[in-house]
């Protein structure tokens, strides 16, 4: 008896000791949290290619994690730069300052790129490439914030084709890795390392980019099939060069030459595909989730965005792309499991915008809908301004639907800024497809809290933003000919999946009004760390209150 007594009090002890080793998973956190934006993705993709996707894809986003089914971008412009700045800051660009994927600067006299510096050098990749860091964004990201949770133990890495994609959701503190479309290879630059890590060279060295430009874009089933989507060979998309219609098969090595090189990638569904590989690389190369610190993987599938600009939301290209990008989540999800265990593992699904349906197509649908000459409409600014106010370039800057006056020459001449920026406004409201302008001392001196005139407020930067910010009627466009963008408040281009899975999250849906900005608050509250010193948005209660 007392021997028997005596291996069950061992047999205690032992256990309790190797349950004491297990270093695996931080207490009350999972072992990995897994960012995901797709770029230019509508909510409406969720629904619209239900019936062809996988069991274990897209659908089991929907039916085992938390969607609000009425997710949306709270900002005008609605761009990539800004959409991860935001939804990993929690905040909007008046906030973080990243703008637009571009902004003018006056007291530089050019644009800059939301991503540059000049500062840093490229590492493992071409010079012209490498000029990049997230020094733009003003605020701190939840990623920053797990870092500073773990007395920067923890590790955040993000991976993109665009290095906006990789270096806006890294975070300050965080690295990023993104496609060279010169060498075919990821990439860096010299704010995070002063050569690759043996991980990322090892992965170059397989030439992936180069072996999936070997094959051909083929349909992942028989065109007839695609039945969401309108004819393949159409009058509305934009055609690669050298091919002279917009339909299937694509040639890749053909294409090659004459479309960007190792670049053509990036408007493939390969380019997904690319991305995961660097994922999976990324996973096992920083050990990430496996050292017994709680990591961030952020991943930012540039591809669709590439692929939506030239043929458009109703395209066959885009639905196959989705069929295939929802083939590649399977595995990934799937990939997750076995490594890290069901439930053991956060993941968070968004898009930094959505997109425009193409203006001719919709005319020919007669739904009203117009492209906006934005050149034409330099030129009569500046015609307009020299006859009101004299000879003198009056006028710096037309981007983004923003016009930049030149103030310095108006106090040179004794003119009145407020009166000037009226007066040109009343002028611009003249021409068809301009629907509101609104004036910088506007939008400095109310607050408005509704409507568009509120999210044009949420992406004026005092700083940063220009003299007079117009909005387009819906479905207008600027200088969109071939194919689609996106930038507008309007719901078709705000309108984006906001989904959490894993971890702590218990399955459901809401269709309460909720933004991308209330991510990275509810981030903060899952993961008990401070909210990114910047946020504006709120926890969704649906998800972090439960019951």
């Amino acid at each position: 008896m007392k021997s028997t007594l005596l291996t069950i009090f061992l047999g205690l002890i032992l256990t309790s000791a190797t349950f004491g080793q297990k270093t695996e998973k931080p207490s009350g956190k999972p072992k990995l949290v897994v960012g995901i934006v797709v770029d230019q993705m509508r909510q409406e993709y969720f629904y619209k290619y239900q019936d062809r996707y996988t069991e274990g894809g897209f659908k089991r986003l929907m039916n085992e994690g938390f969607m609000m089914k009425n997710g949306h971008y709270n900002y005008i412009p609605t761009y990539t730069g800004p959409g991860h700045a935001s939804v990993y800051t929690g905040a909007t660009p008046s906030t973080h300052g990243i703008i637009g994927n571009n902004w003018y600067v006056p007291s530089l006299g050019r644009s800059i790129y939301c991503a540059e510096d000049s500062t840093v050098t490229a590492v493992g990749g071409s010079a012209e490439n490498g000029k990049i860091s997230p020094r733009n964004m003003l605020s701190t990201t939840i990623s920053d914030e797990m870092r500073f949770a773990s007395n920067k133990r923890s590790k955040v890495v993000g991976i993109a084709i665009k290095d906006r994609g990789a270096a806006l959701p890294a975070g300050h503190m965080g690295d990023a890795y993104w496609f060279d479309s010169k060498t075919g290879n990821f990439m860096t630059s010299n704010y995070y390392y002063d050569t690759l890590p043996k991980w990322v060279s090892a992965f170059n060295e397989k030439e992936l980019a180069k072996k999936y430009l070997s094959q051909k874009w083929e349909p992942l089933s028989p065109i007839a099939t695609y039945t969401q989507s309108i004819a393949d060979d159409n009058e509305f998309e934009g055609p690669f060069i050298g091919m002279t219609s917009p339909s299937f098969p694509y040639d890749l090595p053909a294409l090659m030459q004459d479309n960007g090189e190792f670049g053509l990638i990036s408007t493939t569904p390969y380019g997904n595909s690319l991305t995961l590989d660097m994922a999976y690389a990324a996973l096992e190369g920083e050990q990430l989730g496996k050292r017994g610190e709680m990591d961030l993987l952020a991943v930012s599938f540039s591809s669709p965005d590439y692929i939506g600009h030239r043929f458009g939301p109703s395209s066959v290209e885009v639905e196959d792309t989705y069929l295939k990008l929802d083939r590649e989540m399977e595995k990934f999800l799937n990939y997750l499991d076995k490594e890290y265990g069901k439930g053991e593992y956060l993941v968070f699904l968004t898009a930094d915008h959505a997109v425009a349906d193409i203006v001719d197509y919709m005319k020919s649908e007669n739904i009203p809908a117009g492209n906006f000459n934005s050149r034409f409409i330099l030129t009569q600014l500046r015609g307009f301004s020299q006859a009101q106010f004299g000879e003198g370039n009056w006028i710096l800057n037309f981007s983004n639907e923003q016009v930049f006056l030149n103030k310095a020459l108006a106090k040179e001449k004794g003119l009145d800024d407020e009166k000037m920026q009226r007066q040109i406004a009343e002028f611009l409201l003249g021409f068809e497809g301009i629907k509101e302008v609104y004036t910088a001392t506007d939008l400095r001196r109310n607050e408005y809290l509704f409507g568009r005139k509120n999210l044009l407020q949420m992406g004026y930067n005092h700083k940063a933003s220009g003299d007079l910010l117009l909005i387009l009627e819906p479905a207008w466009l600027s200088n969109s000919y071939k194919g689609t963008t996106h930038g507008t408040g309007y719901t078709y281009d705000t309108h984006v999946p906001i989904v959490f899975f894993g971890w702590n999250i218990q399955p459901g849906s809401s269709s309460r009004y909720a933004t991308v900005t209330d991510i990275a608050p509810t981030l903060s509250v899952l993961l008990k760390t401070r909210l990114p010193n910047g946020a504006t948005g709120h926890p969704i209660l649906e998800i972090t209150d439960k019951k």
